[in-house]
């Protein structure tokens, strides 16, 4: 896996199996970043759709870059856990190839760091999530929430970072409001997949709260639901909504015209902790989603709610004739 050259070419997606064997302009590497989204993501980007056409490449190559080294780890097929991480270390050098100029085959890299240049991405935050992406080569477990916090700075709390520089927010207030976004979203999906994430051999649970509900992992692997479960996700469905409520505060730091994707986003992952309580917070035995009538329903409630935030903003022509124009 991961963005492995030569003569068989590099894999476009680790998820989808595909080579590419010649080199695509700048506009299709973006095109081919855009799909992937739209393959892997329908609420990401469902929500990525709203945003000015200006900003909706780099949101489409930011989510193609996050895709390509997560897919490393969570869909491995045969490769050992010291080749995942071989190939997330040879993704890692080929992104800072990228990133300085230098040639890359890999269109998702080119369009990424096209994107890192012209949005002003800082390097440690790129670091930074490659590092979380590495812990899932060695750490399955995390004792307590602090454990954990040092895996979802990474692996969450950047990506709100990179998110603001793709949007344009410049005031530093904006930090701990976007890297609370970043880590609630995240929980959101850790609760979601909880079963999916076991059958991986990995718990994002801490321990400590398994613990504190008496719920062991046997249980987790039977899929019970019990009085202990309804109580351990609460718990954890709480942790998470305290974390969107520090987002809330913060969305004034968006600019506008392009806050509204952003409400719409944080309120259909915060949906889905919805779900989970409709379905009685059984995560095991069907998947908790919203669907694109839902989906629709809440944009509109929240256009709405915002009806200064419709904004199309400007110079989408430009980004369009500056993307074209590099081979």
């Amino acid at each position: 896996m991961g963005a492995k050259s030569g003569r068989s070419g590099v894999r476009l997606d680790p998820a989808s199996g595909q080579t590419f064997q010649s080199r695509l302009s700048l506009a299709g590497c973006y095109e081919l970043c855009r799909k992937i989204q739209m393959a892997h993501s329908r609420t990401y980007y469902f929500s990525t759709r709203l945003f000015p056409k200006e900003v909706r490449p780099h949101v489409h190559a930011l989510y193609a870059f996050m895709r390509y080294a997560d897919e490393i780890v969570d869909t491995p097929g045969a490769l050992s856990l010291e080749e995942q991480l071989a190939g997330l270390e040879r993704f890692e050098r080929d992104t800072v190839r990228a990133i300085s100029g230098q040639e890359v085959l890999n269109p998702v890299l080119r369009a990424f760091a096209h994107t890192v240049r012209s949005r002003g991405i800082k390097l440690e935050s790129i670091t930074a999530f490659m590092n979380s992406m590495k812990m899932d080569t060695d750490t399955f477990r995390y004792r307590t929430y602090e454990d954990l916090e040092v895996y979802t700075y990474g692996s969450a709390a950047v990506v709100g970072l990179m998110m603001c520089r793709v949007a344009g927010v410049r005031d530093d207030r904006s930090i701990s409001h976007a890297e609370a976004l970043g880590v609630a979203m995240q929980l959101t999906n850790f609760l979601r997949d909880l079963g999916e994430d076991w059958r991986r051999g990995r718990v994002y649970v801490p321990l400590e709260d398994l613990e504190r509900f008496d719920y062991t992992e046997d249980d987790l692997e039977k899929g019970v639901v019990d009085e202990r479960f309804v109580a351990l996700m609460k718990f954890e469905i709480e942790r998470a909504r305290k974390l969107y409520a520090v987002a809330d505060e913060g969305m004034r730091y968006i600019p506008r015209g392009r806050r509204y994707p952003v409400y719409v986003a944080r309120r259909l992952y915060a949906a889905i902790l919805d779900r989970i309580e409709a379905q009685d917070y059984d995560v095991f035995s069907r998947r908790a989603e919203t669907s694109r009538p839902r989906k629709i329903l809440v944009a509109a409630a929240v256009a709405a709610r915002h009806p200064g935030e419709l904004l199309t903003g400007s110079g989408g022509e430009e980004v369009d004739r500056e993307i074209a124009n590099q081979p």
